[in-house]
């Protein structure tokens, strides 16, 4: 199971590196489209929501997506968990894949008009998908509705916000909000263009019912995510700090971890 991503937004850094995500003249939808995709290799160590005594962490590859075309901002993700299935890893004998998939549509871009003001630079019909793989209570198959924007961020520049409902498909019912935001910040950049970046996000739930379906969750938590990576045109390398508190609201106790801070190390191939 997987919260959020962990590389976390290469589309926020083209948008910060090329400019606005919508054309400039506001009369060329696809004057400002583009599109990348990125394979990664990932090394997660006690990622949350974990037993205490299952073992210390898992790899995973991981297909990353994302880009602008016309109305459409698209970011996503596939993962695919202990690949080489070793018995060591935490993911041993549990779902293979999660997938996020998270389409906005600029609001700015279908009325054709300029809804920006002070620092909001554009705003969206947001929505986020997480598919867990399974069906079990555990597993994050959840749906989120609300709006979004971009707003700007003195020193980390560009940031997306979104605020959502969420609807669990699981439960078939509406279970409190969601705020998200995202960034990327390139902050120091070497002789032959290459450079480190300081990126990550928030999720952070709130608003839900302590008596759920039967059972009883946290009414707030989420993850924080900080990550210092190394950037070149072809190739990235990096390291996360995840902070979890109760996250996918499912309380902390000492049989089931969901609170706690893990550890990230990737590798990416850019195409």
């Amino acid at each position: 199971m997987k919260n959020v991503k962990t590389l976390a937004l290469a589309a926020t850094a083209v948008a910060a590196i090329s400019g606005n995500a919508f054309a400039a003249d506001r009369t060329d939808l696809h004057g400002s489209d583009y599109k990348w995709y990125q394979f990664n290799y990932m090394y997660a160590l006690k990622e949350k929501p974990r037993s205490p005594d299952a073992h210390s962490g898992h790899d995973y590859l991981e297909m990353e997506f994302g880009g602008r075309s016309g109305i459409f901002d698209l970011y996503g993700y596939v993962d695919l968990f202990n690949p080489t299935e070793r018995d060591s890893s935490d993911k041993s004998n549990s779902d293979k894949m999660f997938m996020k998939f998270a389409p906005r549509v600029s609001i700015d871009a279908l009325t054709g008009k300029d809804l920006s003001f002070g620092p909001v630079k554009e705003v969206y019909f947001s929505t986020l998908f997480n598919w867990g793989g399974g069906h079990g209570d555990f597993n994050p198959n959840a749906s989120f509705w609300g709006v979004g924007a971009d707003v700007e961020i003195p020193w980390l520049g560009k940031t997306g916000m979104n605020l959502y409902g969420l609807y669990d498909l699981n439960k078939k019912d509406w279970n409190g909000y969601q705020f998200s935001a995202n960034w990327f910040k390139p902050f120091y950049f070497f002789d032959n263009k290459s450079f480190l970046s300081f990126q990550g996000y928030v999720d952070y739930q709130f608003g839900a019912d302590k008596e759920y379906h039967g059972g009883e969750q946290a009414t707030n938590g989420g993850a924080t995510f900080l990550g210092l990576y190394w950037h070149s045109d072809r190739y990235a390398l990096g390291y996360g700090l995840k902070a979890y508190k109760e996250v996918y609201l499912i309380p902390d106790t000492d049989g089931f971890e969901s609170s706690g801070i893990s550890h990230y190390f990737s590798a990416t191939y850019k195409f």
